[in-house]
């Protein structure tokens, strides 16, 4: 899996996660608003639906504070898929494949740079593409390609995490939307004790203290692993980046000026075939345009 086909992979995913949070929340509404008309509130219900306790003894449906907790049961639904994606999208073995390392030293000791060229284009993962940048620069000299290699791994660093930055999203807005809820819940408390004259009943005070605290515990429910897996990700991602680097350094160390067998001008060759290459591609694609 390379970061190319990451978005489609999250669209899909985050897709595939919409329609099921939607269609959980309103069996979750459909079942809990009838339940209690028939053998009331349960514990269970509470963290699903708010209700208010009426004076002659039956319940209504908080619509406010319902809505509120269906929007966090539908983050804490996306937040698990955006977790999965996040942990299967951003492998060392995927960034950093050892067996890529060991086989572009294998080629650039053998002084096979052609074929390091070619197989980098399309093969190695992140490793590849850094490699690749590399060795185009080759024309320019050692600090040329060492500018480039760095260029692309800045690049695709910040590619990946700003993939993951959705996570760090919902660890910080979750919370909020939970504080919201509890002001919210407690406002309604208040209103009940005014309404009642300052005497009011425990239970009739059950409702908005129940939303407040429950809005509270689905927002951390969703902050607490989301805010973890984006650290425990991006630090997996600056780790790959940074190894990466000295592996490329290391790699590249064969085209220092005045080194033995440098290789700069050959690959200079290389790297000019290629550009010529595609440039001829770009031109042949511009004159079909043209003509279609």
């Amino acid at each position: 899996m390379t970061s190319d086909s990451l978005p489609s992979i999250a669209t899909r995913t985050t897709d595939l996660g919409t329609k099921m949070s939607t269609r959980l929340v309103a069996s979750l509404a459909a079942g809990f608003i009838a339940a209690p008309a028939c053998a009331g509130p349960s514990f269970a219900t509470a963290f699903f639906i708010s209700l208010d306790q009426l004076p002659d003894g039956g319940v209504r449906v908080d619509w406010i504070g319902s809505s509120m907790i269906w929007v966090l049961i539908a983050m804490s639904m996306a937040s698990v898929a955006l977790i999965w994606i996040a942990f299967t999208a951003n492998r060392v073995s995927d960034m950093l494949p050892p067996s890529a390392v060991e086989h572009m030293r294998a080629m650039v000791s053998s002084g096979k740079f052609a074929e390091a060229l070619e197989w980098s284009r399309t093969k190695g993962g992140d490793f590849g593409r850094v490699i690749h940048a590399a060795l185009l620069a080759a024309p320019a000299g050692h600090d040329a390609m060492m500018q480039a290699a760095e260029s692309m791994t800045d690049e695709l660093v910040v590619r990946r995490l700003r993939k993951i930055e959705v996570l760090n999203v919902f660890g910080q807005v979750a919370p909020m939307i939970g504080l919201f809820g509890t002001v919210y819940g407690m406002i309604v408390a208040f209103f009940t004790i005014a309404q009642m004259g300052g005497t009011a009943d425990p239970v009739a005070l059950a409702g908005g203290i129940g939303t407040a605290l429950v809005t509270t515990f689905w927002g951390l429910l969703i902050a607490i692993p989301a805010l973890s897996v984006f650290a425990v990700v991006r630090n997996r991602i600056d780790a790959a980046g940074s190894e990466g680097a000295r592996e490329v350094e290391q790699i590249l160390m064969r085209f220092r000026p005045g080194g033995a067998g440098s290789p700069v001008a050959a690959l200079r060759a290389e790297a000019k075939s290629a550009e010529a290459a595609i440039g001829a591609s770009q031109s042949n694609a511009n004159n079909t345009g043209t003509e279609a």
